[in-house]
């Protein structure tokens, strides 16, 4: 059975690596965690939907187009949704060499394996639930049950965060015990009630929307503080000044990575 973080327990570390350090390698791949890893973070955030056939695997977008090979695989033209193909076809993708040529051949991860990679050397998680379009409920709900079963009995759960309030009330209706995080890219009406409906423990913003009013308003009422995509020292100093209690960034090179805890 997965715990519940107690009232104010907040046990990650305050900077998380984003997409898995997906400016030096491949974005939402093994090889992005690793990077992350090479250079001290023991905190990573990734973006997971499921494949047609239900099987969750990390990707951002809605399509393959950006960062597969899915337009020239298998002599099909493979594109379109990611959502819409079964993870056997999906597996045997190209994920990297976009990127670069040096990692040609990198796969898409199943959600699975990169949850072993992190119980493996207990590293943290946040995950991004990114559904397919009209499939967000579901998705939370699958998201979650995954990841209470593979967190069993494991030590600190990963995060669930989300655009999507659907998704997250999949996941409260599925595994309440997992912490969630409610995702914003504008401050719209009513986001403090929606995230306090959901049981939230963090609020997830754009790093513009984080000023002293919004700071004080979301710890006010017991919520944890995150921003996104923080890149430049300007920002992060702004940031800690704040008091957020964490910060994802690309620069994984650039900001050295605490190994404390933000509380």
């Amino acid at each position: 059975m997965t715990r519940p973080l107690q009232p104010g327990q907040w046990p990650y570390p305050r900077w998380i690596a984003h997409r898995g350090a997906g400016k030096l390698a491949p974005e939402n791949t093994l090889a992005a965690f690793r990077a992350g890893a090479a250079h001290g973070y023991l905190m990573f955030e990734c973006d997971v939907k499921l494949s047609l056939d239900g099987v969750p695997f990390l990707l951002h977008d809605d399509t393959l187009a950006r960062t597969t090979n899915a337009q020239e695989a298998l002599g099909i033209g493979l594109s379109g949704v990611a959502g819409e193909h079964p993870w056997g076809t999906l597996a045997l993708l190209d994920a990297g060499s976009w990127h670069s040529p040096a990692y040609a051949g990198e796969p898409l991860p199943t959600f699975e394996a990169i949850a072993r990679y992190c119980l493996q050397n207990n590293f943290f998680l946040n995950i991004e639930i990114k559904p397919t379009p009209g499939t967000e409920y579901h998705t939370g709900q699958v998201v979650a049950s995954h990841a209470a079963r593979l967190w069993h009995g494991a030590g600190v759960p990963p995060l669930l965060t989300s655009f999507d309030v659907p998704a997250l009330e999949g996941a409260l209706q599925s595994q309440p015990n997992l912490p969630r995080g409610l995702l914003l890219d504008r401050l719209w009406a009513g986001w403090l009630e929606t995230a306090l409906s959901l049981s939230c423990v963090a609020v997830v913003c754009d790093h513009l929307l984080w000023d002293r009013s919004s700071v004080t308003q979301a710890q006010s009422a017991g919520l944890k503080t995150l921003s996104y995509t923080v890149n430049d020292e300007q920002t992060a100093r702004r940031l800690q000044a704040l008091g957020l209690d964490g910060i994802i960034t690309d620069r994984v090179d650039f900001f050295p990575a605490a190994t404390t805890t933000a509380a």
